[in-house]
C-alpha cells in the first residue's frame, strides 16, 4: 500500500522545524511584553459556532470547512480560524467576569480549510493570532496593530505595508449596505452566482469576491468611508492619530474588505512589497468585531484581533534572504570504546544533560573512527573520548573541535569544565 501525506498538508522536518521554533519564540516573547496571555482551544468545535461566528455567507462556511458527524450524530468542524473559538471560550468560561479587563489573549495552532493548495496556502496551516475582548477604546486597536508590526520587524522582515479601513458601526454599515444593493442590483446578473446570492444577504461580500474582482463596477462602488456617521468617523480618525504617534506608517484603502462577517469599524491588513512574493503579498488580516460575543451567547463585549500565517511568514523571510538562526551543533559528543566505558558514558550523558549541555553518543555500535565522523556531522563543539585505559584510570580526553586543543582530566571534572568552556565561547 502506497500511503502518502494528504494533499494540502506538509511534514515539517528537522532542519526546518528549528525555523518554526525560532519564529514561535519571538511570537511568545512579544506577546509577553504586550501583556497577552496564551489560550489553547480544541482543534474541532461544534459546526454551529463557525456558522454563527464566521458567517453563513462567507466562503469559509459555504465551501472550505472540514465538517463531519461524530458517533452520536453531532456535527463537528475542524477549526478554520481562531477567533470564533476564542470568543466561545471567553463566553463559556465567563472571562468577562475577571477583574482585569479587557481580556488580552493570544494563540498559536493549526487551522483547516478545504481550498486549492498553492504556494503559501495549505489545507492545514498554522496561525499566530491575538484577540482582545472587552474594550471599545481605539487605543487597543492601535496596540493590536502595533503588536503585529513589531512581530514582523523582529523576525527581520522588511518592506511591510499596513493598509487600514473602517467598516463603520451598525448604523453606518446599514446605510452602506443599502447603497451597495442599489448600486449592484441593476447589473447583478453580470456577476458570479455567489455574488448574486450575496446581494441581499451581505452585499459587502461582493467587494471581496475573487472571481469578479476585475469587474468595472468594483472600482466605482460606494465607499464605506462616505457612509460613516460622526461617531465611526471620529473613531477611525483616533486610530490613525494613535498610529501616527507610534511612528507606524499606514495607507487608508476604502476598498479593503475583510472576508468574515463579524468585522466592523477598524479593519487592517499587513502586506509585503517587493518582487517575487506572489500569493504571499498579504501576510496578516484583522479588525474589530463588536457584536460577535453577543452572537455566540455572551454579554455585550467588543473585541478586536488578527491572525497571521506562519507558512507565509517563513516564505517571505526566505524570499528576502533573512537568515534564521538555528541550532548550529551539539555541545559535546561522547566517544566510547568497550562495554564498561559505554556504560560509564551513559551516566556521563545524563550528568551533562542535567547541567544544560547538549550531548549525545553512539547507539549503532560504530567503531571509534565512525563515532568521530558522527561527531563531525553533528558539528560537536567538543569531543570527549573514553576508552578502556581512560575508564580504568578514571580519566577522559576532551578535544575542542574549533581550536584543536586537547586535555586529559578526571571524569568527575568533565561537566564543570565543559560548562565553563561553553559559557566562555558564548561570551
Amino acid at each position: 500500500m502506497d500511503i502518502r501525506i494528504p494533499r494540502g498538508t506538509q511534514d515539517i522536518l528537522p532542519g526546518t522545524s528549528e525555523k518554526w521554533q525560532y519564529v514561535e519564540s519571538i511570537w511568545h516573547d512579544i506577546c509577553r511584553r504586550f501583556n497577552y496571555a496564551e489560550i489553547r482551544t480544541p482543534i474541532f468545535e461544534q459546526t454551529e459556532l463557525f456558522q454563527r461566528g464566521v458567517g453563513d455567507t462567507t466562503d469559509i462556511v459555504q465551501k472550505e470547512m472540514y465538517t463531519f458527524k461524530d458517533r452520536s450524530g453531532r456535527s463537528l468542524t475542524l477549526r478554520p480560524e481562531g477567533t470564533a473559538a476564542v470568543v466561545r471560550s471567553f463566553v463559556e468560561n465567563k472571562r468577562f467576569g475577571l477583574p482585569n479587563q479587557p481580556d488580552k489573549l493570544y494563540y498559536t495552532g493549526p487551522m483547516f480549510r478545504y481550498e486549492r493548495p498553492q504556494s503559501g496556502r495549505m489545507r492545514q496551516f498554522v496561525q499566530f493570532g491575538v484577540e482582545v475582548i472587552g474594550s471599545a477604546d481605539p487605543s487597543i486597536d492601535a496596540e493590536v496593530i502595533s503588536l503585529a508590526m513589531e512581530f514582523y520587524k523582529e523576525t527581520g522582515l522588511k518592506g511591510l505595508k499596513l493598509v487600514l479601513n473602517s467598516l463603520g458601526d451598525q448604523e453606518s454599515r446599514k446605510a452602506h449596505r443599502e447603497a451597495l444593493i442599489r448600486y449592484f442590483k441593476p447589473h447583478i446578473d453580470e456577476f458570479c452566482e455567489d455574488c448574486q446570492s450575496r446581494l441581499e444577504k451581505n452585499p459587502l461580500r461582493i467587494l471581496d469576491c475573487k472571481e469578479d474582482k476585475d469587474h468595472p463596477l468594483m472600482k466605482t462602488a460606494p465607499s464605506i468611508l462616505e457612509y460613516l456617521n460622526e461617531e465611526s468617523r471620529q473613531y477611525f480618525q483616533t486610530v490613525q492619530e494613535l498610529l501616527d504617534k507610534m511612528g507606524i506608517d499606514y495607507e487608508v484603502d476604502p476598498g479593503l474588505v475583510r472576508g468574515l462577517d463579524y468585522y466592523n469599524n477598524t479593519a487592517f491588513e499587513i502586506m509585503i512589497e517587493g518582487e517575487g512574493f506572489g500569493a504571499i503579498s498579504t501576510l496578516t488580516g484583522g479588525g474589530r468585531y463588536n457584536g460577535l460575543v453577543e452572537e455566540i451567547g455572551g454579554p455585550e463585549a467588543p473585541g478586536i484581533g488578527f491572525a497571521l500565517s506562519v507558512e507565509r511568514l517563513l516564505m517571505a523571510l526566505e524570499t528576502q534572504g533573512v537568515e534564521i538562526p538555528v541550532n548550529q551543533g551539539l555541545d559535546c559528543y561522547l566517544v566510547t570504546q568497550g562495554e564498561e566505558p559505554d556504560k560509564e558514558g551513559t551516566a556521563l550523558l545524563t550528568e551533562l544533560r542535567r547541567a544544560g549541555i547538549s550531548a549525545d553518543k553512539d547507539y549503532m555500535n560504530k567503531k571509534m573512527k565512525g563515532q568521530f565522523k558522527a561527531a563531525d556531522r553533528l558539528q560537536a563543539s567538543f569531543t570527549a573520548v573514553l576508552g578502556e585505559e581512560e575508564w580504568q584510570a578514571g580519566r577522559i580526553n576532551v578535544k575542542n573541535m574549533n581550536s584543536g586543543e586537547q586535555q586529559e582530566m578526571d571524569i568527575t571534572e568533565l561537566t564543570t569544565y565543559l560548562s565553563a568552556q561553553l559559557k566562555e565561547e558564548k561570551e
